[in-house]
């Protein structure tokens, strides 16, 4: 009788699994496990909305076994310990998991790899987290690309990705006696209950990535293009929070799409681009493991970054920068896990080129109250509004938060939703109000300094700093 493990990851799901539909086919004993190991994450702990994100997800990942007839073993401790000890307990002689990337699982998988082969069990790993491997994807010189568009060329030039693998039609029951934690056990949620704005917003696991997903495909990805930027609306998919824990996978949400476009739903090529994006921070991530803390351009280490910044990144954290739509973000962000991507573009950029505050503290940040808090998007997105990363913003680039507010958000909804306190004042001001006349603040009940803060730099004054400090950096040679 063979005993497997299946090893459940950043895969929380029982549909297109490559390895659960694998060895579902190959075992008569199914063992589903989860070892939460804070270890395996050195240096990039889940943050604080990603752990609360994963305790409701493995409760539905548990919930969906155990109507299959099966059931999710939950441990806690290092993995390659106990992935090796569940293997000698159970008599186990495969373990099958999905391919994880960021650098400490990946340097982790191959001491799990030795461990169990010296107890003669095979650690078989699978794809599903991407479209492609990265292995598939080099330039014409054998290296990493650096550059989206030759990369998303490339990747449409390899064959097309299959349909999604179904939910397997039979699960081996595992063999009974194996000790569990609870899910609560693993104490996920936090001991002060901020998170009621999540809970409001966000409903985790892999039926409802899915009923999303639907939604989206049917009815709102043919305005994606019209909607994406502006905050206000319901213009993009949501779905990344879903994919950073793998509830749903890119293979299946491209195939929605491709379906749609099929039945003139209207083009879906830019919101699959954005896909391609995602597969670029991955195979960035992936032989490029040190950019998370460092920058990709090396002269980048010489940036001039602004000393003695505590308080202004505080400012910046709890939305109370005086710059309407930074704060806006930075709101929205602490309330529901989320923010906006055109806000996320210009909150990073005003952190990093208005305040010249090192780009990891706003990387830290996002880490830690992003639902979505993927290490590959996150360092990808901060690494281009810093201009240090592959195929980065000009460094000439700095989004001016006052015209990106009167473009996005010409009514200004977006601003007076998460910013009541300015919701008198005309449509003209909203987006500055410290430009407006004392007679149409009064007028609008705020008292600058006191209802809501006067800028903490000069927009301007700033910009012309960070021109400055930018092309020194350029002109070095890497």
């Amino acid at each position: 009788m063979t005993v497997a493990i299946l090893w459940f990851r950043r895969d929380l799901r029982l549909a297109d699994h490559e390895a659960l539909t694998t060895a579902c086919q190959n075992a008569d004993r199914l063992i589903p496990v989860y070892v939460h190991d804070p270890e395996s994450d050195k240096g990039w702990p889940l943050g604080a909305a990603s752990r609360w994100w994963l305790h409701h997800s493995l409760c539905a990942l548990s919930e969906r076994l155990r109507q299959a007839d099966s059931r999710l073993t939950v441990w806690c401790g290092k993995t390659e310990t106990a992935l090796p000890d569940l293997a000698e307990l159970t008599g186990a002689t495969q373990v099958y998991c999905s391919r994880v990337y960021d650098p400490n699982p990946v340097a982790n998988d191959a001491r799990i790899a030795q461990l169990l082969a010296a107890r003669g069990v095979s650690f078989l790993r699978f794809g599903g987290t991407l479209l492609h491997e990265p292995e598939s994807l080099l330039n014409a010189s054998g290296a990493p690309y650096r550059v989206f568009t030759p990369f998303w060329k490339a990747c449409q030039r390899l064959p097309a990705c299959g349909p999604p693998l179904p939910v397997p039609a039979r699960f081996p029951p595992p063999p009974q006696g194996i000790p569990s934690l609870t899910v609560d056990a693993l104490e996920l949620l936090p001991r002060v209950g901020w998170e009621g704005g999540l809970a409001d917003r966000w409903q985790p696991g892999e039926q409802n990535a899915e009923a999303l997903c639907s939604a989206f495909c049917s009815d709102d990805i043919a305005a994606y293009t019209r909607l994406r930027d502006v905050p206000s609306a319901s213009g993009t998919s949501r779905l990344s929070p879903y994919l950073h824990l793998g509830e749903i996978t890119p293979r299946q949400i491209l195939w929605q799409a491709s379906s749609m476009e099929q039945s003139d739903a209207g083009s879906t090529q830019p919101y699959i681009r954005q896909l391609g994006w995602r597969e670029f921070a991955h195979h960035l991530l992936h032989y490029f493991p040190h950019t998370p803390d460092k920058p990709l351009d090396p002269r980048f280490t010489r940036f001039p970054w602004r000393a003695n910044y505590r308080s202004l990144l505080q400012a910046w954290q709890s939305g109370e920068t005086g710059i309407p739509l930074v704060d806006a973000g930075m709101r929205e962000l602490w309330k529901t896990g989320w923010m906006h991507n055109r806000v996320r573009m210009i909150a990073a950029s005003f952190l990093t080129k208005n305040l010249r505050i090192p780009w990891q503290e706003g990387a830290r940040w996002f880490w830690d109250t992003l639902v979505d808090a993927d290490l590959a998007n996150n360092t990808l997105g901060w690494q281009w509004v810093a201009g240090c990363g592959a195929d980065a913003a000009p460094y000439f680039r700095i989004f001016n938060p006052v015209l990106q507010g009167e473009r996005f958000d010409k009514q200004g909804r977006y601003v007076r939703r998460w910013l009541p306190e300015l919701g008198e004042l005309p449509d003209r001001w909203l987006q500055q109000p410290w430009n407006a006349t004392p007679e149409i603040l009064s007028a609008a009940k705020i008292r600058l300094g006191i209802d809501y803060p006067h800028p903490v730099v000069d927009l301007a004054a700033s910009r012309r700093d960070a021109l400055v400090a930018y092309d020194k950096i350029k002109r070095l040679k890497n």
